[in-house]
């Protein structure tokens, strides 16, 4: 019945007009834009699309097409997104090439490739399609032919044409997923730019020896259709609004095929979103399962695993004791950050190593060993004494062991196996401070200079023309880069205020705020990808001030995984901002206390990359750094669901000789000790007590005070943990999470050890060391003494 319906709607549907009727504004030879900040495009007549150059980072420029009356001027089509263009760069209108883009120098970057073909003229169509013609109006080239990662309404792929994803979502060179409708009719959907095997291809049309062309007509629809003009395959289905919306169909950086709409004339009164809306279930519904290749990573990149999001969207993530393998881009995967297992000996550290556990978690591939009719006890033995064994899967009686690199991975409830990771438990590669890189970096340099002693003088006398000639080349550019500078005193990048303007696009999306600032988002280079937060103080006054010299002094000497990295600073006149690497998930108060619940799992990873950062902060930084400011709005999750400490502005700096210190009454209320409000010398158990306050939350997934809790004994929450704990019954703490409640041994100690920290005698508290080995299961948990009421009361 849809094939019938969209047949009709194929055969109502007017066909486009004749190109020489939809001219408006043609180009003639010779036309030309400049890559720079004017207005350097073409416009469309009905000034709907315009053609020329995009502005990707600092002196980068990307040809493209974009819809030009919505905010974010959301690109359809691109020329040169592996190569960007410098700065100066031009595209021209020439007899012999076409349209032509070359850089300051002349050299080309991308060509049409048209030659002795009799072009007349070029034109921006309001249908979104960029055309050359001649001048008696044949069409020679045209963008529609030759799409990048969108399709628009009235463009037809014929035969042959490939639509390629871009690298990530700011990124637009080439990614590893396509679509392609191939000579033999078949349409079919890729995980590598090239087939390398048939389990590449994650979904496909099955129409080999029939299909002919793929249709995006003005109703909305997207489909395949035969030579004949009957609909195969409709990729899109429900109904589609047209009046009053502009559409894109686009093959997303993470592989999965969405169709949006956007409303023309959007405004708060309208009733749709200003952005772009999803109006069709992607292709295919489900990523994560859909590839499963004999060789390759799967749907992300080597040892990560695929969730699936509302939208069906893939979240690639990192397991335990793994990070990304690129920031920029999460489905490039991951590597271990610990030493692997060493195979030498009788029995290969297994002591120094532990399995973690993740539900409804598999990797299908990757298997080299498995044993059937065993339980969990044996599959976990096996694997910590199998120094080949990366990650076990146990399921039904049935142990497969697994080697890395881990591929295909996914976690969702359509998985019913548990995955055991190894991981080791002292992490020693999280713990290399400033005086290791110290160490290392003049080691390398020593290394250097002895090489460039031995080189012959010919060699150095090679390497000083090239020098030479280097520098004239880029004297002769009217536009440099500015080079990095650093600060002698603090070792720290510093930037001019107009280059983090120029980053922020003049501080346009803002990311939060707080008592000190507000975080703007920012981009640095050249690509689209590297991504910063740029906090600009307030003025230069009182209490700002010195939160600028705390976080430049404090951060600028730390260095660890689990804390926001300060890239930074600009100290210009009245202007001082602080650059931070970007984490694009937000806060944990977001993640645990939104609409969602996150697993169980994710946050005991959560909990102990707190532990770990804070256990840097307190014992293995040169200067010893109380944080003063624990709680879930200052804890930031990256890409891969990583969580590390922010805003040390509130830092309390320690001699290496001291342990305890006075000042001012700092931090959040609710997550400060009691210390604090006694005139009494703080030490970094401040931080132990805001971290088992964090602690109860995470277990509970609520605040800790909640006044308009149903039941008074909950209104705070730790109070009622020691009640729970006291009356052995945790388990009510987690009734309404089912993987928590399966996992009660660890439920049960985490509850100990949050009833430890928070403590009323800071003596009774443990060390953030020795709670990081509590979680770990290193070390046991004592049974907590009875803390006292005084929670109740602040």
């Amino acid at each position: 019945m849809a094939s019938v319906i969209l047949g009709i709607l194929l055969v109502l549907v007017p066909l486009p007009l004749s190109t020489k009727a939809q001219f408006g504004g043609n180009l003639t030879l010779g036309n030309s834009l400049t890559a720079n900040d004017q207005n350097s495009s073409w416009s469309s007549p009905s000034g709907e699309f315009a053609f020329g150059f995009r502005r990707m980072g600092a002196g980068a420029y990307l040809l493209a097409i974009w819809f030009e009356k919505i905010e974010d001027k959301t690109i359809v089509w691109s020329a040169n997104g592996n190569s960007l263009a410098p700065e100066g760069s031009k595209v021209q209108l020439t007899a012999d090439g076409g349209l032509v883009l070359t850089d300051p120098r002349g050299r080309e970057l991308w060509s049409s490739g048209l030659t002795g073909t009799g072009l007349a003229y070029a034109a921006m169509l309001d249908t979104g399609n960029f055309i050359l013609a001649s001048v008696s109006h044949v069409k020679l080239w045209d963008s529609f032919s030759r799409p990048t990662d969108t399709i628009l309404p009235m463009q037809r792929l014929d035969l042959g044409t490939k639509v390629n994803a871009r690298y990530s979502k700011m990124n637009y060179s080439a990614g590893r997923f396509h679509f392609m409708l191939g000579d033999d009719g078949n349409l079919a959907f890729y995980a590598t730019p090239v087939l390398y095997d048939p389990s590449d291809i994650y979904w496909r049309s099955n129409t080999v020896g029939s299909g002919f062309q793929l249709i995006f007509n003005q109703s909305g629809q997207v489909y395949l259709t035969a030579r004949n003009g009957t609909v195969l395959e409709p990729l899109t289905s429900g109904t589609v609004p047209t009046n009053g919306f502009y559409q894109r169909a686009i093959l997303e950086y993470d592989g999965v095929f969405v169709l949006y709409i956007h409303p023309k004339m959007a405004n708060s009164s309208s009733g749709w979103p200003m952005g772009w809306s999803t109006v069709s279930p992607p292709i295919p519904p489900n990523i994560c399962t859909s590839i499963n290749q004999n060789s390759g990573s799967g749907a992300c990149g080597f040892n990560s695993y695929c969730t699936l999001g509302d939208d069906l969207r893939p979240r690639c993530q990192c397991p335990p004791g793994y990070t990304p393998l690129d920031s920029t881009n999460e489905m490039n995967g991951c590597i271990q950050d610990f030493v692997p297992q060493s195979c030498n000996g009788s029995r290969p550290e297994t002591d120094q190593f532990v399995l973690r556990e993740m539900l409804q978690t598999d990797w299908p591939a990757s298997v080299y060993e498995h044993s059937t009719g065993q339980n969990e006890d044996w599959c976990r033995e096996a694997c910590l004494v199998d120094c080949f064994c990366a990650a076990a899967i146990f399921e039904d009686g049935v142990c497969w062991k697994k080697k890395n690199p881990l591929s295909n991975g996914r976690m969702g409830s359509w998985e019913t196996g548990k995955t055991l990771i190894k991981v080791r438990i002292h992490d020693t590669t999280s713990k290399c401070t400033k005086n290791d890189q110290k160490k290392n970096k003049n080691t390398t340099l020593m290394i250097i200079g002895s090489v460039l002693l031995s080189c012959s003088v010919f060699v150095n006398l090679l390497l000083l023309i090239t020098y030479l000639i280097y520098r004239s080349f880029r004297s002769r550019d009217s536009k440099l880069s500015r080079p990095v500078q650093i600060n002698q005193v603090t070792g720290m990048r510093t930037f001019t205020y107009q280059e983090l303007h120029e980053a922020t696009y003049g501080f346009k999306e803002e990311l939060g705020r707080g008592a000190f600032g507000t975080v703007y988002k920012g981009v640095l280079g050249s690509e689209d990808t590297n991504f910063v937060a740029v906090k600009v103080l307030a003025t230069k006054t009182g209490e700002s001030e010195k939160e600028f010299e705390r976080e430049v002094s404090a951060i600028g000497r730390t260095d660890h995984k689990n804390l926001v990295q300060l890239l930074g600073y600009c100290n210009e006149g009245q202007h001082r901002l602080l650059v931070y690497e970007f984490m694009s998930n937000g806060t944990l108060a977001d993640f645990l206390f939104g609409a969602s619940r996150p697993s169980w799992y994710r946050r005991i990873e959560i909990v102990c990359n707190v532990a770990q950062g804070l256990s840097y902060l307190h014992e293995d930084c040169t200067r010893h750094i109380i944080h003063c400011d624990i709680k879930p709005q200052n804890i930031l999750l990256d890409g891969s669901l990583t969580a590390k400490i922010s805003d040390l502005g509130l830092a309390k700096l320690l001699m290496a000789n001291q342990t305890r210190t006075t000042t001012g009454v700092r931090g959040t209320r609710g997550y400060l000790a009691p210390e604090w409000f006694r005139n009494m010398p703080i030490s970094s158990k401040v931080d132990v007590y805001s971290f088992g306050i964090l602690l109860v939350e995470l277990i509970c997934c609520r605040k800790n005070y909640e006044p308009k809790a149903e039941i008074e004994a909950q209104i705070v929450m730790a109070d009622w943990v020691y009640d729970c704990y006291h009356n052995g019954s945790v388990l009510q703490l987690v009734e309404s999470d089912e993987e928590a409640s399966r996992d009660v041994k660890r439920v049960k100690g985490f509850v100990m050890i949050a009833l430890w920290c928070i403590q009323e005698d800071p003596a009774l508290r443990p060390t953030m060391k020795k709670i990081t080995q509590m979680l770990e299961g290193a070390v046991e948990v004592p049974v907590p003494p009875v803390p006292s009421s005084f929670m109740s009361s602040i």
